[in-house]
């Protein structure tokens, strides 16, 4: 989608270090705000190192919750002191991603998001990893509405009452209206299980802002878990939208920033007026702050907007370093345990867009712990962290594969199988987790292709050597249970198996298993997934 002239202008005029000074509003505004947002937190408490192992001592510490909690504080006061009022808001995805959550199942990150002020939350895809009970419990912890406008709850009596399509606050005089919406997808990214629907993103939006704006003039924020291509979809094509402030995507919209897609904030114009899209990345290692000034009508009379990386010299919060320290106490003895040594440290750097050391060392563990398998196939985005130099504990590993997953196995026909590597490749450029990771297999593929045209050359390994993929011959696979049911668009390996089992060992017991009987062993990318030339 080509962005507006507006959007052109706001990324010209942005000022790095910062905060950039308010378009002069027309008439002087009725409300002046401010909006601290955060997204895609997956529990990562105790911060990440650039790579997104987890934080060593030794090492440069990024994010973390207190020196979060921290960042906030210090812009609740900033604003105060400029006399805007502040709306603090989360993008959703605080599920999965840690021990923590691994341990305690969102009652660390409830504990966290009532003391940091958290005032509003859409639900993201990961929020649905362990089904609706571990939601519910979650939910019923919190002092602050869980939103979801097109999540259908109809058929399931556990989370009744528990989450609401849109929440509205009252805040320095101005009427905000916050909408919240997950991605369609949750089906095949989660395990919401059968009696939960998702419905269309775009319709729940329209139809709750009509609602809101029925009643009396409105400030419209959506509250998004769809992703930055989605959201600029929404913004364009329906009116009445002020501000979406998104995640799942973990795109950082920054000005000046190392790595920012995008300004912040994005604009892009819709039927009757400039959306403001903002989004800060992922893990906690940001965060977003929007300034707005509004008129009586709702409609925003002049914005500004910075994006602050949370570095190692932000003071932590000392109450939220405490809940940390508190939820972190019982796991210490078990995440230590050493299970292995490296000599470099794996990054999960472009897991997603083609192949990488780590994604090689998981296919190779998964091929190595079911000796009927030829064929091995993860998915990039079921590897949540790095592994980091030297020692290399559980903690760490439990870290790398926080969804309790299972290995799988499969046999599948080679057209069936070359479908599945097809829909793997098929979003790259999105940040999307279904980007395989192999092992006993190579292939070349070209994203610009034609779609059901980007798989081009593919090769198994048999009795030593490559030879071409046979479309009609059976293939023994390995994958994760997650892959094997259809999840992340892996539909042939459900509906074209000949054979199925999914109830293997934990894939962290397989990862472990292997760092320990392969010590010396490197998995560097070697060419095994390579773009056509």
């Amino acid at each position: 989608m080509t962005l507006s002239r507006r959007a052109l202008l706001s990324a010209s005029l942005a000022l790095p270090l910062a905060m950039p000074a308010l378009r002069r509003a027309a008439a002087d505004p009725v409300a002046r705000l401010a909006l601290l947002h955060m997204n895609d937190f997956h529990s990562k408490h105790e911060g990440t190192d650039a790579g997104s192992a987890s934080c060593r001592t030794d090492k440069p510490c990024l994010g973390g919750s207190a020196r979060l909690a921290g960042a906030m504080a210090m812009g609740r006061r900033d604003a105060t002191t400029e006399g805007r009022a502040v709306l603090q808001l989360d993008g959703g995805d605080q599920f999965m991603g840690s021990l923590f959550y691994t341990a305690h199942k969102g009652r660390a990150e409830s504990a966290v998001q009532r003391v940091m002020g958290t005032e509003a939350m859409t639900l993201g895809n990961h929020e649905f990893d362990n089904g609706p009970a571990v939601l519910a419990d979650y939910a019923r912890t919190l002092s602050f509405p869980l939103l979801s406008a097109n999540l259908d709850t109809s058929k399931e009596p556990l989370l009744a009452g528990l989450v609401k399509p849109y929440t509205v606050i009252e805040r320095g005089g101005a009427r905000i209206g916050i909408v919240g919406v997950t991605t369609e997808t949750t089906p095949q990214l989660s395990s919401p299980g059968p009696t939960l629907a998702f419905k269309s993103a775009a319709e729940a939006v329209e139809r709750n802002i009509a609602a809101l704006r029925a009643e009396r003039p409105t400030t419209i924020i959506v509250l998004s878990h769809l992703g930055f291509a989605e959201d600029q979809k929404l913004a364009a094509a329906l009116p009445g939208i002020d501000v979406i402030v998104g995640g799942h995507s973990h795109t950082l919209l920054a000005n000046g920033l190392p790595g920012a897609e995008s300004p912040h904030p994005t604009l892009v114009d819709s039927p009757d007026r400039a959306v403001r899209i903002v989004q800060a990345a992922c893990y906690g290692r940001y965060l977003g702050r929007l300034e707005l000034d509004l008129n009586a009508d709702g409609r925003v009379a002049a914005h500004a907007g910075e994006v602050r990386e949370i570095t190692p010299d932000i003071a932590p919060d000392e109450k939220v370093a405490a809940i940390v320290a508190e939820y972190a106490a019982p796991l210490e003895a078990w995440r230590r345990r050493p299970v292995a040594t490296l000599a470099e440290g794996l990054s999960l750097q472009g897991c997603r867009e083609g192949e990488c050391a780590i994604g090689n060392l998981m296919a190779e563990a998964l091929l190595a712990a079911e000796p009927t398998a030829e064929i091995a196939v993860t998915n990039g985005g079921g590897l949540r962290a790095g592994l980091p130099a030297g020692t290399v504990t559980w903690g760490d590993v439990l870290t790398v594969l926080p969804f309790s997953n299972t290995l799988a196995s499969l046999t599948i026909r080679g057209g069936a199988l070359r479908e599945a590597l097809e829909n793997g490749i098929s979003k790259v450029g999105e940040n999307a987790g279904r980007f395989p990771q192999v092992a006993g297999m190579r292939f070349t593929f070209d994203p610009a292709a034609p779609a059901g045209q980007r798989v081009r050359e593919v090769q198994v390994r048999l009795d030593g050597r490559f030879v071409p993929l046979d479309p009609d011959r059976a293939y023994r696979v390995v994958t994760n249970n997650f892959m094997r049911r259809g999840g992340d668009g892996y539909v042939s390996f459900q509906k074209d198996a000949l054979e199925a089992y999914d109830a293997g060992p934990a894939l962290e017991d397989t990862l472990v298993n292997y760092l320990e009987t392969h010590p010396n062993a490197s998995w560097a990318p070697d060419g095994r997934v390579a773009r056509a030339s």
